[in-house]
């Protein structure tokens, strides 16, 4: 029997020990491997209902900030203080508005409703009424 080159020089024991732990390591490996492609199947492609809700504020209150904040500094350039941060602020307020309503229909696009669930009349339901 030969012996592999670098275990020439040790005792049986201490082969015996080098396999076990071998052995243990990749076993672990295994289960790690496992365990993370069960975690990634079972995970949604959704965005949880947190995700969701941080998206949408921020979206909302960065347009704001930065209509404020582009008023504000034309307000320093120019001295037409406040009407320059007002009027930005204002326009800030209505692209935040804009990036909600763009936000969630991208959202409800992605995620279409639940197979059975009510949509609101459709065309049949109009022809039954008239």
């Amino acid at each position: 029997m030969t012996t592999p080159p670098g275990d020439q020089g040790r005792p049986d024991s201490a082969k015996g020990v080098t396999s076990d732990l071998a052995s243990r390591i990749a076993s672990a490996k295994r289960e790690r491997i496992q365990e993370d492609n069960r975690a990634s199947r079972e995970a949604s492609p959704e965005m949880s209902g947190m995700a969701r809700g941080l998206r949408i504020g921020t979206e909302f209150i960065s347009a704001v900030l930065v209509g404020a904040g582009i008023g504000y500094l034309i307000d320093l350039g120019l001295g037409t203080s406040p009407w320059g941060l007002l009027i930005l602020l204002l326009m800030g307020f209505a692209a935040g508005i804009l990036n909600v309503i763009r936000v969630v229909a991208e959202m409800n696009a992605a995620s279409p409703a639940p197979p059975g669930s009510d949509l609101g009349p459709d065309a049949d339901d109009e022809e039954r009424n008239v």
